[in-house]
């Protein structure tokens, strides 16, 4: 029995979502581009369309010894390799499940309780604190050490990334 086609994530170059999906199509190989809709207005028109979930990534599974091959067109900024395939087919499928609910769906950063977070918009752009509660998160903590205290700023999650 062979050996399972390796998953890769692969980061593509700006708005080049969908033209690499396209390649993976012409090449063969299983991919995965997860699509959701989106109507935005224009003027008195409304438009809906199509966009990618994970902006700027789409999952192949590509044969190591065919992987030059999806560098061709220049679509592709890298290759991440999927140290868990297990784990990462079974998210994969979660997506695929919440895709398909027909729900509205928007992708947030994971934040971690007691994790560092930085303000990515807004007038604390920079800014860097911890989270405090991640099931319900208001915003970040920042601490002012001599004192051992710590000021929370409320603000919305999407204003917040994890700092590694």
């Amino acid at each position: 029995m062979s050996e399972p086609v390796p998953w890769l994530v692969c980061h593509t170059r700006p708005r080049c979502e969908k033209k690499f999906a396209a390649l993976m199509r012409a090449e063969a190989f299983e991919h995965y581009l997860p699509l959701v809709s989106s109507t935005r207005r224009y003027g008195t028109r409304n438009r809906t369309f199509t966009k990618p979930l994970f902006t700027g990534y789409v999952f192949a599974a590509v044969p190591p010894e065919l992987k030059p091959r999806i560098y061709q067109q220049e679509l592709l900024a890298r290759a991440i390799a999927v140290p868990e395939q297990e784990r990462f087919l079974r998210q994969m499928d979660e997506v695929r499940k919440l895709i398909a609910s027909g729900l509205d769906l928007s992708v947030r950063p994971l934040l971690r309780k007691g994790r560092r977070a930085r303000i990515k918009a807004g007038p604390l752009y920079g800014l860097t604190g911890i989270v405090e509660n991640p099931d319900a998160p208001r915003g970040i903590i920042v601490a002012v050490d001599v004192l051992q205290q710590g000021v929370l700023v409320t603000l919305p999650v999407e204003h917040l990334e994890p700092v590694d």
